[in-house]
């Protein structure tokens, strides 16, 4: 098995996070990606730690199974070459801010001249025309101006550090890795290529979808800590236990809620919440908080009652629920390590089943016929 996307060739030249992940997927599924880096250096991620062999750890995650050539795209023939090879691609992602990628002779327009059944896939922070759109930023930066950090706060008032790279993967990663494939199908049925405009900053919306229809029905915004479900409820709350760890309860329906109330012996006037929310709150958290976390974790292990303890990695690994020694591999410096966890489905992946991390090599000499660099992976 080859991959759906088999034969799709994507030129990458985006850095970090977003684009890297995105076209990981894509190259999960069968694509050819090729990767454009600084000479010499590389992607900035080749540099962080841990290291694997030769470079980084969070580098091998993202790339394995792609190729990387480096290419001053400063220098005019330089980015001719990459120009030749954006002719004859499928799919180009880049991630500069608006404007960079047409400076350098490689924007949307410049690349759609030179084929316009092209997929070009740009990813930004703030979009390409919005008022924000070159300002520089981050993932905790989309998080803050879209609204969605500030609707829980911790016991200081404070917005907490979310647990992840929330605005990347979901506001950048995932939406562009859709539009790509969605404009890849539209491009069959047409003929045409097309510029898709990822911004993580308004893709975030997405996973305001609640705040979105409340204000849509009632015209007003969530206050922070006290919606469904960001705190105003008992029923999906984080209590702390005796031992320091934590219960996630997200009893929400009245079965599971009711079998909540009855396994932490809460008293039947619990049962009813509405207008006295914070009261039994009070009670609950006074009853989890006599009991240890392996209790708890024996107590709701076998009932349907939406409730666990807050896991630590090592816990989750021996659940099942994280999964570091994949079978597929990533292979990065002689080490041979287990590959990140892809969303593509193990019936769409092609048949092999191991990476090579790229090493960063020479733009390879152009072929008239194709200017595709052209080795298999």
């Amino acid at each position: 098995m080859t991959g759906p996307l088999a034969g799709v060739r994507v030129l990458d030249l985006s850095t970090l996070l977003p684009g890297p992940l995105a076209t990981l997927m894509l190259a999960d599924a069968g694509a050819d990606v090729v990767r454009i880096e600084r000479p010499g250096v590389g992607d900035e991620m080749r540099t962080y730690t841990p290291r694997l062999g030769s470079t980084s750890a969070n580098y091998a995650m993202l790339n394995r199974g792609k190729r990387a050539f480096g290419a001053d795209l400063k220098d005019p023939a330089q980015v001719e070459h990459v120009r030749a090879m954006a002719a004859v691609a499928d799919v180009v992602v880049e991630q500069f801010r608006p404007g960079v990628a047409a400076r350098l002779g490689l924007g949307p327009d410049d690349v759609r001249a030179l084929n316009p059944h092209v997929v070009y896939c740009s990813i930004t922070g703030y979009g390409q025309t919005s008022p924000q759109a070159t300002r520089a930023g981050h993932d905790l930066n989309y998080l803050a101006a879209s609204g969605l950090l500030d609707v829980v706060r911790d016991g200081n008032g404070a917005p907490p550090l979310p647990p992840s790279v929330l605005a990347d993967i979901a506001g950048g990663t995932y939406p562009a890795v859709v539009n790509i494939l969605l404009a890849l199908q539209q491009r069959q049925r047409t003929g045409l290529g097309s510029h898709l405009d990822i911004s993580m900053a308004h893709n975030l919306q997405v996973l305001s979808y609640g705040y979105f229809a409340t204000h849509q029905a009632s015209r007003t915004w969530p206050v922070p800590g006290e919606e469904l479900l960001t705190g105003g409820s008992p029923r999906y709350r984080i209590y702390p236990t005796s031992d320091g760890r934590h219960l996630a309860v997200a009893a929400l329906e009245p079965k599971f809620w009711e079998r909540f109330v009855e396994l932490v012996g809460a008293p039947d006037t619990c049962l009813d919440d509405h207008g006295h929310e914070d009261q039994v709150a009070e009670v609950v958290a006074e009853l989890v908080a006599s009991r240890t976390a392996d209790h708890w974790d024996a107590v709701f292990a076998a009932e349907d009652a939406c409730t666990c303890v807050v896991k630590t990695y090592p816990e989750a690994v021996a659940d099942g629920l994280v999964v570091p020694d994949s079978p597929h591999r990533a292979v990065a410096g002689g080490a041979d390590v287990g590959a990140l966890h892809s969303p593509v489905a193990a019936s769409l992946r092609p048949s092999w089943s191991i990476g090579l991390v790229p090493d960063l090599e020479p733009l390879p000499d152009l072929v008239d016929d194709d200017p595709w660099p052209g080795r298999p992976r």
